[in-house]
């Protein structure tokens, strides 16, 4: 019984209780009323940080339910991060899903409660230690994103996105569940400690592992939006509501890239010769054609869904980076490299997005480069702020995602991979050019509007701290870096300790 202690798992119980409550709730709610479900939400969200906070401090790893779940450092932190992603998320939002009729009398607060829903997917694929843990997170996070993507079934554009969504995001699941079948047929076990256990005994079919191998580097390449599986991401980013598209490109990639650690370095770890070559192809495609294709944009959203698409390469950069010839420290630097390029990444986004519905209003969607024309004419302040962001996405120091891209060069670097870093510095500064043409419109570009832009206090708010984290987490980086050093450390010590 001991090893169903449900402590560990208080902020996933939470979660589900209070997002069930405030579904209820918001049923006796009119629309003038919706602010009740907006504000329960971010209360649920605060609550599960602090929890998580106190477990992070703690610092212990739980492995409950027959080690199918575990509680590690690693997923208390990244738990923390999918809170503050999906709460900033329904800030920006807010406003935005108002004038477009996404929350109303008819649909409800149904915006809300399946944001909540989708973290609750999350948090279980952060946990997960067993393959069919990590599937069912998987798909409880798919499935609200794909009704999220829906929402607005009155729209075209939106119905489009959410059938090839659904459609492109099975044929993953597939891929990824047949990929863990098979890895299930070679080692006769769904546990990973017990997976990487038969893989070094090497009694498993090496065979039938690699095969496994391939589907599931396959399905997280689809969840990462890496190519050459990154055909739905420019169509989903552009079609989906702008409050959606980020719900799609923030928190869910920080769970992917935790079940990619899980999935890889901690249950395939015997096999990293095969899974890092597969990992640098995908890195190399993905920097390539995301940066090239995003120069030819017009549509900010497209744009941004091709600069994903990139910045995911150079977090596959740092996973193939993890030194497997016993350097642990090696090891440890190439994976907290790309968990903090991954957090970077999602800081980034989320303010890139905000700015975009900051633009927008009722009937009026700013989804083109030309709608930021005379940004700086209009709103100084928010101009500045969106040049934060695209200093900071473009590598420019010294802003938040220079020491990002920094760290994970020094990780390729480690490795003896100079052509490969080499490489990524060049595609590097061709994506320059598409981020510093977008400041090149708001400042010097003469305004299409002079319509005042409003903004809600707390957008205004967030936005600004948004901004101002990217600079000092740019100009001081060393307590975050120590952090995902610190927990990728203890997660995988504590992971190679349940192997004997």
């Amino acid at each position: 019984m001991n090893n169903m202690n449900l402590i560990p798992i208080y902020p996933e119980i939470f979660l589900i209780i209070a997002t069930s409550i405030i579904l209820l709730i918001d049923m006796y709610l009119s629309d003038k009323q919706r602010s009740i479900t907006y504000a329960l939400s971010l209360v649920t969200l605060a609550v599960c940080g602090a929890i998580s906070y106190v477990y992070l401090m703690i610092g212990e790893t739980s492995y409950i339910f027959g080690n199918m779940v575990v509680v590690d450092p690693m997923a208390n932190l990244m738990k923390l991060f999918s809170y503050l992603a999906v709460g900033v998320t329904l800030v920006y939002s807010r406003s935005y899903v108002a004038a477009r009729g996404i929350v109303n009398d008819k649909l409800g607060g149904e915006f809300y409660v399946l944001a909540l829903f989708s973290l609750a997917g999350q948090m279980v694929m952060i946990s997960g230690s067993n393959l069919l843990i990590i599937y069912l997170g998987l798909e409880l996070m798919s499935l609200s994103l794909y009704a999220l993507v829906a929402l607005r079934r009155e729209h075209t554009q939106s119905t489009e996105a959410a059938m090839k969504y659904f459609i492109l995001g099975a044929l993953a699941s597939g891929f990824l569940l047949y990929g863990m079948s098979m890895l299930y047929g070679a080692t006769g076990s769904l546990d990973l400690a017990d997976i990487v256990k038969v893989s070094m005994s090497g009694t498993a079919n090496r065979t039938i592992l690699v095969f496994g191998i391939v589907f599931v580097v396959a399905g997280l390449a689809f969840k990462l939006g890496v190519v050459p599986f990154h055909m739905w991401v420019p169509d989903v980013y552009q079609g989906a509501p702008t409050a959606v598209t980020l719900l799609l490109g923030g928190a869910p990639k920080l769970a992917t890239f935790v079940i990619t650690v899980r999935l890889l370095v901690e249950g395939l770890l015997p096999l990293a010769f095969d899974w890092q070559q597969m990992l640098m192809v995908l890195a190399i495609l993905s920097l390539a054609i995301g940066n090239i294709t995003a120069i030819i944009q017009t549509n900010l959203k497209r744009m941004l869904a091709y600069s994903t698409i990139s910045q995911m390469g150079f977090v596959l950069l740092g996973l193939l980076s993890g030194v497997t010839d016993g350097n642990g420290f090696s090891a440890v630097n190439a994976y907290s490299s790309a968990m903090f390029y991954t957090i970077t990444y999602v800081m980034t986004t989320l303010g890139t997005f905000g700015i975009i519905m900051l633009l927008s209003r009722s009937g009026f969607e700013a989804e083109n480069i030309d709608d930021l024309k005379g940004l700086n004419q209009r709103s100084p302040w928010f101009a500045l702020v969106m040049m934060l962001f695209m200093f900071s996405l473009a590598g420019v120091p010294p802003m938040m995602g220079f020491y990002a891209k920094l760290s994970v060069l020094q990780a390729v670097l480690g490795t003896g991979h100079i052509w490969l870093a080499v490489l990524a510095v060049l595609f590097s500064l061709i994506g320059a050019y598409y981020y510093l043409r977008v400041i090149k419109v708001m400042y010097f570009d003469a305004p299409a509007t002079t319509e005042k832009i409003v903004a809600n206090t707390d957008m205004r708010v967030v936005l600004s701290l948004n901004g101002a984290a990217v600079v000092a987490l740019g100009l001081m980086p060393g307590a975050l870096m120590t952090a995902c050093e610190t927990a990728v450390g203890q997660s995988l010590r504590a992971f190679v300790r349940t192997l004997y």
